[in-house]
């Protein structure tokens, strides 16, 4: 398989539950500028959506969105418990996280990373996203990830958005859960394995 990303981008939640599950990827990495993979090739034929994450799997097949991504892998090793079976409640509460980071945090941040964004609209963007973590840290109030004692595909997600707090320096120093959430997921060998291999740490 091979998952197409950037640094640090959602494609790093992908990643790290890859890794997670001890599953072997070919990391291609894309100028999301450009439009490029690294070794030249149009990344629009991959993705006509043109951006990562990206998995393109061993028959030629490629799945696009993060979601739906973690999902995938998680389900070809269902006993490494990332995602709990179909049709049970605790699915649908991992598939809720998801969806719930994917339009109310992710889409939020948009703004903050467009050169032509007006300062009202990121103002905008700072609060709406200030509010939906104000969200995540009551949900964190007595428990370590976001479905509960389990680790689950839902919490790398976050995990990137925290990061991507921290990079345009948005102060999560009043939700204290989140950033006990952030530092506990950081420190998972495996999530330290996949920013290695993406150049974010040293």
């Amino acid at each position: 398989m091979k998952l197409y990303f950037s640094p640090g981008a959602c494609s790093l939640s992908p990643h790290i539950t890859a890794v997670e599950l001890g599953m072997s990827v070919d990391l291609v990495q894309v100028d999301l500028r450009a439009h490029q993979t690294k070794d030249g090739a149009d990344f629009y034929a991959i993705n006509p959506k043109g951006y990562v994450p990206a998995l393109q799997l061993d028959g030629g097949e490629v799945i696009t969105e993060g979601p739906a991504i973690v999902q995938y892998l998680a389900d070809q090793k269902p006993d490494a418990g990332l995602l709990p079976p179909a049709g049970s409640v605790a699915r649908a509460q991992v598939q809720a996280w998801l969806t719930f980071i994917g339009t109310e945090l992710h889409k939020n941040f948009s703004p903050l990373f467009k050169p032509d964004s007006t300062d009202d609209m990121k103002a905008r963007a700072r609060d709406m996203i200030g509010k939906r973590f104000a969200y995540v840290e009551q949900q964190l109030a007595n428990q370590d990830y976001l479905t509960g004692a389990q680790f689950s595909v839902a919490d790398p997600y976050l995990f990137v958005m925290l990061t991507w707090a921290e990079r345009m320096q948005i102060d999560i120093g009043a939700y204290p859960k989140l950033q006990a959430f952030k530092a506990r997921v950081a420190a998972r060998p495996a999530v330290q394995q996949a920013m290695r291999e993406e150049g974010l740490l040293g």
